[in-house]
């Protein structure tokens, strides 16, 4: 089974992962969706966000803009990150990854992590 996790803002996908109000999750089974729901992030602070998600067991995030640590985090708890996705809907974006079609990066989109109100990402805001 897959656990994919996606930070949601406004039932869109949020430009940045460590600023998400909630995270989709969805449950893949032999390329099948069985299960999806919504749930409310700890507060962020650095590295909260991976440790959750590992708690959760995520297998791997869809997301648009994500720091280099956060992406270092996510890898060493085992989830695998597929960012600068700019896709707003995040049934789509789940849709093309399971198609195989969804253009990402692996690694970060951001740079630095006190980003502030005007920061700019890998993905549109």
């Amino acid at each position: 089974m897959m656990r994919i996790a996606l930070p949601i803002e406004n039932g869109m996908l949020c430009s940045h992962f460590g600023h998400a109000p909630q995270f989709g999750f969805v449950d893949v089974n032999d390329g099948n969706i069985e299960r999806s729901w919504l749930d409310n992030p700890p507060p962020h602070e650095p590295g909260s966000l991976p440790t959750w998600l590992k708690q959760q067991q995520v297998t791997h995030i869809i997301c648009g803009g994500i720091g280099a640590r956060a992406v270092e985090l996510l890898n060493q708890a085992g989830i695998q990150v597929i960012a600068g996705v700019s896709a707003g809907d995040p049934s789509r974006a789940v849709e093309e990854f399971l198609a195989g079609n969804l253009k990402g990066a692996t690694g970060p989109t951001c740079s630095g992590h006190e980003h502030g109100e005007d920061h700019q990402c890998g993905a549109p805001h």
